[in-house]
């Protein structure tokens, strides 16, 4: 992986390529934008350590010289991060507008839909006690952004009940996926078992996500059919 994107992660078009990633992903689950944050966290890594262990060897000029080269070829953590968080938070409301003006024919659509209907009106239940744990919780899981900013959409649920709960899940997931990426190259190293391993991480708590998500979908299940009338 970390050849296959080599050339991108030295140069600042590892930037666009990831903000264009995470905002597309929203919807195209199916887009590996987390494991291109993970492998760009991971290049970071290597080439801190590089630069570390050539000051500890070379003359002040030298250091000189050879950081500021490798300023040019290693990723920002915090730009990444702010990339990453920002185009999540930009294809959530780009999702969000066009189910909000869907209209009948995207109504039908979710009302076909037993894992979309279930998850807006979780959510919408969760916005309405105030608090959006679900949205942050949905951002991790599989398809579960697109799930929960169409559902806010296509609910009218009001732009200041769902956008800063979305800023908080693409923070947080931006923050998770660098934190894996940047972590895993400094101790596991920056070749394909540390970006294995933390791409494992990213999938284990999308698993774990998604398991949280359903949990109130299956004990709703579980309740006697006019009880859950709707769902």
């Amino acid at each position: 992986m970390l050849e296959s994107v080599g050339a991108l992660t030295g140069s600042p078009w590892i930037y666009a390529a990831v903000a264009l990633s995470v905002l597309l992903d929203v919807f195209l689950p199916v887009l590996p934008s987390g494991v291109l944050v993970i492998t760009a966290a991971t290049a970071a890594a290597a080439g801190t350590t590089s630069v570390t262990a050539s000051a500890a060897a070379a003359s002040t000029a030298s250091v000189t010289a050879a950081a500021g080269e490798a300023s040019r070829q290693v990723p920002s953590l915090l730009v990444l991060t702010l990339c990453a968080a920002t185009a999540s938070v930009l294809g959530d409301l780009v999702a969000y507008r066009l189910a909000w003006r869907g209209g009948e024919r995207l109504d039908r659509a979710i009302a076909r839909s037993r894992r979309l209907t279930s998850a807006q009106e979780r959510l919408g239940a969760a916005l309405s006690r105030g608090g959006g744990a679900l949205v942050v919780v949905a951002r991790f899981a599989p398809a579960g952004r697109s799930v929960v900013s169409l559902g806010a959409g296509a609910a009218h649920r009001k732009a200041k009940e769902f956008v800063p709960w979305s800023a908080v899940a693409g923070l947080a997931w931006a923050v998770y996926s660098v934190g894996l990426g940047y972590f895993g190259g400094q101790f596991l190293g920056a070749g394909w078992l540390g970006t294995a391993i933390s791409v494992l991480a990213l999938f284990l708590a999308g698993a774990l996500a998604a398991v949280v998500v359903r949990r109130p979908a299956d004990a709703a299940s579980a309740q006697p059919a006019g009880v859950t009338a709707g769902t």
